[in-house]
């Protein structure tokens, strides 16, 4: 038996700075690179983890070197980066309903959801936009609360999710049975064809059954990030360096032995460690993602972000990349393409990963350039407010 469980890492894009169209005089603020910096991360982060999704390994049958680079991708990585994203998007959402207001909203979250469907359907079926598109409508309930109370309440959510997770894992110590892989079921000799008739097929009850399983805990971020929008934290992190402090030892002092303990859970092949790592690969990706953030956050007030300002073009353009990831990485891995499904170890998989991610940071550097913004986010921003020339702030 499987149990629904968090989908891989992807990567949903939180809203960009500016949401709506500008006037074209006026005085043009300076974007802060601390969201675009922390999306691009994350955005690398993510592929590494998905690599496993991508190319069909199993965690807990790695040995030798990919064993151990699977310990390292589990301790540093595993968790990490979804939890920034989905703090991103509350982030980027509630900016969006306070400045733009319900009916942009609403449309705006509305293409995402076409987005991701096309692209669970026709590319991956790992994706999470769909839900987060979904989940969005929760902003609703809570855009007049303050920060202080948007963190109250995602630590009650979050503690009742991750509780049942526990309790799950818990009662069945013991029981027979293998643990669930959560892999597509791929064969050898598939068309694209075979596979999208598939994909289609589980679309609405796995969009369905993903959104309410795993909805406490997103909208729990979703609250996080939405708290982060009060305060200005991202925008003007500057003026909260003790927050940022506390969140790179606090988080990183929890995380870290978490992530630890999520890699000995990945390393054996039992049904109660798979349903255990859940909620510890979550709860140590959420402690671990604040940490980051205290770090990143640190170096920008600093004004030593070094080489991760090359993040902040790959973070500008994270829908394009993300869904070009799929795109790339199910061409090399998947039956109707290069075939490679399961053949692959996960170190192999996190050099090609890494070999990805590089090549897309002065690739998005360079579109930004010439064009101003990333083809998907100026087809969403076309059919959001029926405008495609390139925006101030952009």
């Amino acid at each position: 038996m499987t149990v629904p469980t968090l989908p891989p890492d992807t990567a949903p894009q939180g809203v960009e700075q500016t949401t709506g169209p500008v006037p074209e005089r006026g005085p043009v603020r300076e974007r802060s690179p601390l969201p675009d910096v922390l999306r691009g991360v994350a955005l690398l982060g993510i592929l590494i983890v998905n690599m496993q999704d991508f190319a069909g390994f199993l965690e807990w049958r790695q040995t030798g070197l990919d064993r151990a680079v699977q310990v390292v991708t589990d301790v540093l990585a595993n968790g990490r980066f979804i939890s920034i994203f989905a703090m991103l998007f509350g982030w980027g959402a509630a900016g969006l309903l306070a400045r733009q207001g319900a009916g942009t909203f609403l449309l705006r979250h509305g293409v995402l959801l076409a987005v991701g469907t096309a692209h669970h359907v026709l590319v991956w079926h790992g994706d999470i936009i769909s839900n987060y598109a979904l989940l969005a409508v929760a902003l609703f309930v809570v855009a007049h609360m303050g920060a202080r109370a948007l963190v109250v309440l995602a630590g009650v959510m979050g503690t009742y999710w991750l509780g049942l997770g526990v309790l799950a894992g818990l009662t069945s110590v013991g029981s027979v049975g293998g643990r669930f892989s959560g892999l597509p079921g791929l064969s050898a000799g598939q068309s694209w064809a075979q596979v999208v008739a598939d994909r289609a097929a589980e679309f609405t009850p796995v969009l369905l059954s993903g959104t309410l399983y795993n909805g406490p805990w997103l909208i729990a971020l979703f609250c996080v990030g939405a708290a982060a929008q009060r305060t200005g934290l991202l925008l003007r992190p500057h003026e909260h360096r003790p927050l940022l402090r506390r969140l790179a030892v606090g988080g990183l002092g929890v995380g870290l032995p978490l992530g630890l303990l999520l890699a000995y859970l990945n390393t054996r092949p039992d049904y109660a460690s798979g349903l255990l790592a859940v909620p510890v690969r979550m709860s140590g990706g959420l402690a671990s993602a604040l940490g980051y953030v205290g770090v990143i956050g640190l170096l920008t007030t600093s004004g030593r972000l070094g080489p991760l300002r090359h993040f902040a073009a790959s973070g500008r353009v994270a829908l394009s990349n993300y869904l070009a990831q799929s795109v790339v990485m199910t061409g090399i891995f998947y039956p109707y393409a290069g075939a490679q499904w399961g053949q692959w170890g996960a170190a192999a998989c996190v050099v090609l990963a890494l070999a990805v991610g590089a090549a897309q940071l002065p690739i998005s550097a360079w579109w930004l350039r010439r064009f101003g913004s990333g083809p998907v986010e100026a087809l969403v921003r076309l059919l959001v407010y029926g405008v495609s020339r390139r925006r101030p702030h952009d």
